[in-house]
Formats: C-alpha cells, structure tokens, sequence
C-alpha cells in the first residue's frame, strides 16, 4: 500500500509538539510494516539540509504554483528520515518558510498553506505516482481532501486515492478570509453560512477536511468521543458528530529508541524493572543537580509541562503550597504563560528544599526528570492524546491524571481498580479533585507492596508505534474500501 504522509512538522527536523513527534515515528513505523511511505513537509529556514543528508530533487525544480492572482515557484529536496526506508520529501520557498518560526500571525499564513498542500500534490503529479492514502494531519494540511475531490477530480491519477484527516488538537483550526479560497483553487459556491468551507464567516480549513475527508482519525478514542461535545469540540462538534461513523481515535504510540529506561543515553543510571533499585541513582543524581536533599522515603513528583490553562496550572495554582506541607518534593520543566511562570519560581524561592523550577525546555532534562522522579503529575484540562504519561509508565514513574482525552485511555486509577490501576486519576477539574488525588498518590506511595504492583503494571505496558501503526493500516485498508462520499458529504454538499 502506498501512503502519502502529509505535515507541518516532523521529528528530527522541525518541531513545536507532539504532531512533529508523530510525524517522525509513524511513518518510520509504517514503512517497517511492509508500507511504501513518502512524508512531505516545508523545508523551514531552521533545517540544515547537510545535516540530514538531504538532496536536491532533480525532477521536482522550479514548479510554479498558482494561487489566485500570486504565483511562486519551490524546488523540492529528498531524503529518508533517519534509520528508515521512509522517504521524505521537503518543499523549498524561501520567501514562505524562511520565517524564523514555524507558525506566524502573518497576513500569508494561508497562503504559505495553501501553497504546501498544492505543491505535495504537483510533486505526486510529477512523480506519476499514486498513493493509496492521502494521510493529513492537522489544519496545515487538512485542504488536500477537497483539492482531491474537486481541484484535482479530473486527473486520473488519483481516481483511487483515498484521504485521512488526523486531529491533534481540534483548538487550532485554520481560519482564515473568505478570500483564501480562491488562493486555494476551490469552488466558491461552497462558501455558505453553514457550508462546508464556512465557519463563524471565516473559511476554515479544519472544517473542509472533516467534511471531505475520507476519514478522520484523532490521537485517542475518549478525544474522539469529547470532541463530539460543547466542551471539548471547539464548536465543530455538530460536524463531527455528523461524521462520527468515519471518525475513529488511534492511540499515539512513543518512539521506544528515544525513550526506553534500559538504553536512555540522557539518564545517568539504565535500568528496567528487573533491575528497578538502579532507578533511586536516577532520583539522587536528579535532587543533587537541583540542590534538593536526597532521602528515598520523600516521594518526587516531577512536571515537565508547558506552563498554561490547558495543562491544569490553574487548578494546580491554589494547592500548590497545601500539598508542600506534606513530606513532597516537586521538580518542574516548563515555559509558557507568565503568570505561572512567575508564581513557579517565587515558590522555589520560597521554599527551597521543597520545590525546583526551571523555566524553558531541555531534552536531556526531561528524560531525567522522567526517569528520577516517584511520580508524574499531568493535571490537563484537556489532553488530546499526551506523551509524557507513557514515558512516565514505562520508567515506572507513576503518573498523576486527569481523567481526559488519552490520560484516560492510558492510565488506570489503582484505588478504584486495584487488580489492574497502574496510576491515580481524578475527573472533576477542580483544585479539590488534584488535592485529593496527589494525597492518594503519597499516601501509596508508602505501601511498597502497591507501589511496585503498580510500577510492574505500566514498565509492562506496551505503547510502540508497532502497535498505533497496526491500527492505522487497517483503517487505510476500510478507507480504500470506501464506494462514495459519506451520507453527511452528499447531503450537506452534493445535493
């Protein structure tokens, strides 16, 4: 099967979250599965092309593309991502990716889009080659199934290929003027109040690929479903309920040669379950680093974190220094808004002993934190899928959740379900609901006998992408056996 991978971002090449980690990993996992995988992306300013062995695409230089009443050319380079059969290829405008940053709020955002998605589809052209899946990811790329079903209907090459909308987060949707959609080379007419390109009378790409898409994956079965409510869908739950026989969640798998306790190259001290007492050399070089005493019966919860609403510091804010008054140490990684940054750091001040703060990101950092500390706290407001809880579980680091989006498909509450908990969870976004669930945690922490039955429980759990990309196959395979468009695109469009 011939897969068409499509982002704004991949790991090792350009990143600001977690679709660049997915990008990197899934189609590296797909290739190992028997797939023919080729995954586009920008070739953003920030990439080196002589350090990813990446070079000029002889066959794909100098194409114009035509947007409205602007035109630009790109010249594309190939690689493979690394360790991979997986090629990728990268799509070179300087005067749209040269930018510094990856997203802007500049008036072209659009059309640095809009442009992306029409040159993967010229490279497909030029390379006479026809995927069986057209798989998007995310606004940036979510114009490709309408381009397929109507801007490029007429060219046979893709009479078969079929296309998939991944949703990493359904808050950021792509909403732009009106005007963007002749840039795009799509139909006019379907702008309407309430049509398939319009959305609180912005063109929204988000909305055009759930309407056209041949399915929709999100990043967790329980997003899936909460995405189709007031509270989670960012007003597009009425499309996505209408679609909800075509919308499936497909857990995110984590790439196990980058974050696997027995070969981690970040942390001072390699271990598994088998050898887990190596673990408390992890914590002791964590505490000695930040100045923090050492005593393995003061349990360590760790955060690594952006700094904001979404990842629960609003409720964490108010209890902080009550849970401080037991026998706890925090050590925290983040960066993000200025008010939690601030309130983070008076509390290290303090209450030094107690609670280390650094404000940015550090790879290394966030491996040692993962692997040093007792337990990790991920108090999300909402969390489509999220990474760390399963890093946290293979390093036998017990997480602390919110019972949302993929916290609630990974982690387990042990003292509901002691035969299978493997962490502690709370439903309730409440600063009361994070009290009393941290107060669980440390009062387990004290039974050795639970604490290891839980450790033992998510060292053992297996999240590779082997496992994310079995599912996906098998979604591309119903998507290739799609006949039509969905009942919700013919009415809505056709009729």
């Amino acid at each position: 099967m011939k897969i068409c991978f499509v982002s704004s971002e991949c790991v090792p090449y350009a990143k600001t979250g977690g679709l660049a980690d997915v990008s990197g990993a899934l189609p590296k996992a797909l290739a190992e599965s028997g797939m023919e995988v080729k995954t586009f992306l920008p070739l953003y300013s920030s990439i080196q092309t002589e350090d990813y062995d990446l070079k000029p695409d002889i066959s794909n230089q100098g194409i114009r593309i035509h947007m409205g009443r602007l035109s630009h050319d790109f010249n594309a380079w190939k690689g493979h991502l690394p360790n991979s059969k997986a090629e990728v290829y990268f799509i070179d405008c300087p005067t749209f990716y040269h930018r510094g940053e990856l997203y802007t709020n500049q008036l072209d955002e659009a059309e640095r889009f809009i442009f992306f998605q029409q040159a993967v589809l010229r490279i497909l052209q030029n390379e006479h080659w026809a995927p069986d899946i057209i798989h998007c990811n995310d606004w940036q790329t979510a114009l490709i199934p309408a381009l397929l079903k109507m801007s490029y209907k007429w060219d046979a090459l893709f009479k078969n290929t079929k296309s998939l909308l991944s949703i990493h987060n359904i808050g950021y949707q792509g909403r732009f003027s009106r005007d963007s959609i002749y840039g795009a080379g799509l139909p006019y007419k379907y702008y309407y109040p309430g049509g398939p390109f319009e959305f609180y009378d912005s063109f929204c790409f988000l909305k055009t690929g759930i309407m056209f898409a041949d399915k929709i994956s999100t990043v967790s079965q329980t997003y899936a479903k909460e995405i189709q409510t007031p509270e989670f869908g960012a007003a597009l739950e009425g499309v996505l309920h209408d679609r909800k026989k075509d919308l499936l969640g497909i857990l995110n798998g984590i790439d196990s040669s980058v974050w696997n306790p027995l070969s981690d190259k970040h942390i001072p001290q390699n271990y598994s379950f088998d050898s887990f007492l190596k673990k408390k050399k992890n914590k002791q070089a964590l505490l000695d680093a930040f100045a923090l005493p050492f005593d393995t019966k003061t349990p360590t919860i760790g955060i690594v974190s952006r700094l904001a609403i979404q990842k629960g510091f609003d409720i964490f804010k108010p209890v902080l220094e009550k849970i401080l008054r037991n026998d706890v140490q925090f050590v925290i990684l983040g960066t993000g808004e200025p008010e939690y940054e601030e309130f983070l750091q008076n509390m290290a001040l303090k209450y030094p002993g107690k609670i280390a703060v650094t404000i940015g990101f550090n790879e290394g950092l966030a491996h040692q934190i993962t692997a040093g500390a007792d337990m990790f706290l991920m108090p999300s407001q909402y969390e489509p899928c999220g990474l760390n809880q399963m890093y946290s579980l293979n390093y036998g680091t017990v997480p602390i959740v919110r019972q949302t989006g993929g916290l609630a498909d990974t982690v387990t509450d042990f003292t509901q379900f002691p035969t299978k908990g493997n962490g502690i969870t709370f439903s309730e976004y409440t600063s009361d609901e994070l009290f009393q669930a941290v107060e669980r945690a440390l009062k387990l922490f004290k039974n050795k006998q639970n604490w290891k039955k839980m450790v033992s429980r998510g060292m053992g759990e297996d999240f590779s992408w082997k496992a994310s990309a079995a599912k996906y196959i098998k979604l591309y395979q119903q998507s290739k056996l799609i006949k039509q468009e969905s009942e919700s695109i013919k009415d809505k469009i056709y009729d």
